[in-house]
């Protein structure tokens, strides 16, 4: 099958850089899956899972906690707001985040803003429990 490079940049080290089959992305827009040959699309991304296919039953998951997306015919590149290997979140550390979310929500006055963060804090509860903890 034919793959593209993918890039994964977080806010400390890149998380993975590679030739894959796909991608599968957490938009803000709804979930999307990108295939080699993909028509180009900038897009933010939420709160979820990115889903990365090496080859057939091979790849990788990564969480992801916000960031941007920018998707090509040849390559994707993903720059996360903040982001770790399924392997090494733990329900203490998603706990952690919905905790400070929560802070931030309490803290402001702005609705707008805590209706962004209350989706935050859903998306954060729902990626628990996918991930089965």
């Amino acid at each position: 099958m034919a793959t593209f490079q993918f890039d994964f940049v977080g806010p400390e080290r890149t998380l993975y850089s590679g030739q894959v089959e796909a991608v599968q992305l957490p938009g803000t827009e709804g979930e999307m899956t990108v295939l080699p040959g993909h028509a180009p699309v900038l897009t933010s991304l939420k709160v979820g899972v990115i889903v990365v296919t090496e080859r057939q039953n091979s790849g990788k998951r990564i969480l992801v906690r916000g960031g941007f997306a920018d998707i090509g015919p040849t390559g994707v590149t993903v720059i996360a707001e903040r982001a770790a290997p399924i392997e090494e979140v733990t329900p203490a550390s998603i706990d952690k985040d919905i905790e400070a979310v929560e802070l931030q929500r309490d803290a402001t006055e702005d609705l707008q803003k805590r209706e962004e963060l209350n989706g935050q804090i859903t998306q954060l509860q729902e990626t628990k429990a996918t991930l089965n903890f």
